[in-house]
């Protein structure tokens, strides 16, 4: 029984992870844009440039095609001095001076400086770069021009440091589930932050009897992270480090629903092993990188 489980979810796995040549054309801009930055305020470019991803590349829970890499870059707190001196929004003032300076480097490629982050968009990924300035605690500081403006404290060390402690105890299924479960939400137009999926799929490990098995009971997998989610609807989660709550709403509540009994379904062809029918179910969660005919 159950055949065509273990390699039906490790082709999609694998479908779903970035190639090395998008990998390393990411970073590299990443880099890049760090050595620019280096220039531009009066140093030289270094191989090391004080840049380090965040988000979903910070942790390796990207999915391929990746539209954007998130980005921090450390900045000397004389900087902050300067800003915190304005007397209005003068976190708008430093995304438009680190944008103005990216100009001359990148003179074709268009910027934005909106939020909390400046936005360089290449053609084949946006590099997304948030300033920061340590706190001596490993926390950072960061600008957010909403509301008028104000710093926040943001803490991406712990976020990344989660996720590493959560896939190392859970032989290693953290990550991929975290994937599995993102094209679930692009598939399906689920109203939950990236970061919030990988809160609750750790979550979800952590309370779960048999998290330390291989690709075999990944059907079992999808279908109880998504049962775990159901229970979330109306929640919230903690962003480590800082202990700052999110809350989850219930906009989301109906397609977990769906996506539940689209799993069960799918898990009971997987047991009687008519894997071309438990394949036409899971399309309609993932859509179609999860393959029907598995070899």
């Amino acid at each position: 029984m159950w055949i065509a489980v273990r390699q039906r979810f490790r082709q999609f796995h694998s479908d779903l992870n970035p190639t090395t040549d998008q990998v390393e054309d990411a970073l590299g801009k990443a880099k890049r844009v760090g050595q620019a930055l280096e220039r531009a305020y009066g140093g030289e470019a270094t191989e090391t440039p004080p840049i380090f991803a965040v988000g979903s590349w910070g942790k390796g829970t990207q999915v391929r095609p990746s539209a954007d890499i998130d980005i921090m870059a450390r900045f000397d707190r004389s900087i902050l001095e300067r800003f915190q001196a304005y007397a209005f929004n003068g976190q708008s003032a430093l995304l438009q001076e680190i944008k103005e300076k990216l100009e001359t480097p990148y003179p074709q490629t268009r910027k934005r400086g909106d939020g909390q982050v400046v936005q360089i968009d290449f053609n084949s990924i946006m590099v997304e770069l948030v300033p920061v300035f340590a706190t001596g605690n490993g926390q950072f500081i960061m600008p957010d021009t909403n509301g008028g403006g104000s710093w926040k404290t943001v803490d991406p060390i712990a976020q990344i440091k989660l996720i590493d402690d959560a896939d190392r105890d859970h032989n290693g299924n953290v990550r991929p589930l975290c994937k599995i479960i993102k094209r679930w939400k692009h598939e399906c137009s689920v109203d939950l932050k990236s970061f919030a999926i990988e809160l609750l799929v750790a979550d979800f490990f952590r309370n779960y009897a048999f998290g330390n098995y291989d690709y075999y009971w990944y059907d079992f997998y999808v279908r109880d992270c998504l049962k775990f989610f159901k229970t979330r609807v109306n929640g919230w989660v903690a962003i480590p480090g800082t202990g700052e709550i999110v809350q989850l709403g219930d906009k989301w509540a109906s397609k977990v629903d769906a996506a539940i009994a689209i799993a069960e379904t799918a898990c009971n062809y997987e047991r009687d092993d008519l894997d071309i029918l438990a394949g036409m179910e899971w399309q309609k969660i993932f859509g179609p990188r999860i393959p029907i005919h598995v070899l």
